[in-house]
């Protein structure tokens, strides 16, 4: 994608969401780092649906490790891999206590440290946060990337540097939840809704999906 067009594509969605915002629930960096980190092969919906009881309760690394693991799998077991990510979450709450002073790190690589946060849940919470201009590759911008040709690559971590490379100021600090919100929504996996979509000229998808026919289905 050319960098005009590239400009153009960011101030187009800018100005169809000026402030895009996560979809998980959290009321300080810790439960978002624990948002975050529950929500691998999980939605947001049901991680909030979870959590909302959990962080009214918990919102510290101490009171989550006084809740302990059993306690806090009752709270998440409608989540999926909830045994490992409780097991995680303790552990991570514990080494935030003895490393951090109970504080979440404003690090990358340090929170790459902390027992179930890789390189995605880290760049989401530098972001959200912390206000880091951070690009959390998930499932949804690793589809956007290369479907659109915004920034190909075969891993994750290619679409991340090649976003690092492309996205200019002003839109580096949101462009992460642009991304998500319109892979989510509408440059969807199965079907993407390119009818409706803002960037459609600017997108180097070809078989462009045409809009439904009046009373069909969406897929």
């Amino acid at each position: 994608m050319k960098k005009a067009d590239v400009v153009e594509f960011f101030a187009r969605l800018a100005a169809d969401n000026p402030h895009p915002e996560t979809e998980l629930d959290y009321t300080n960096p810790y439960t978002l780092l624990v948002a975050v980190a529950l929500s691998a092969q999980a939605t947001d919906v049901g991680v909030n649906k979870a959590t909302r009881r959990l962080f009214a309760e918990v919102d510290t690394p101490e009171k989550m490790v006084a809740l302990g693991e059993e306690e806090l799998k009752q709270h998440i077991k409608t989540i999926g891999l909830f045994n490992t990510k409780a097991k995680n979450v303790i552990a991570l709450s514990e080494k935030l206590i003895a490393d951090y002073g109970g504080e979440v790190p404003a690090d990358r690589d340090a929170l790459e440290t902390l027992p179930g946060v890789g390189r995605k849940t880290a760049n989401v919470v530098m972001n959200t946060a912390f206000g880091a201009e951070t690009f959390a590759v998930d499932t949804h911008i690793f589809r956007v990337g290369n479907r659109t040709g915004l920034a190909r690559g075969k891993t994750p971590l290619a679409v991340e540097l090649g976003l690092e490379k492309v996205v200019p100021q002003p839109f580096r600090l949101h462009a992460h939840h642009w991304l998500i919100l319109h892979g989510r929504y509408v440059c969807k996996a199965r079907t993407p809704e390119c009818w409706r979509c803002v960037v459609r000229d600017l997108c180097a998808y070809k078989p462009k999906t045409p809009a439904p026919k009046r009373g069909a289905t969406e897929a």
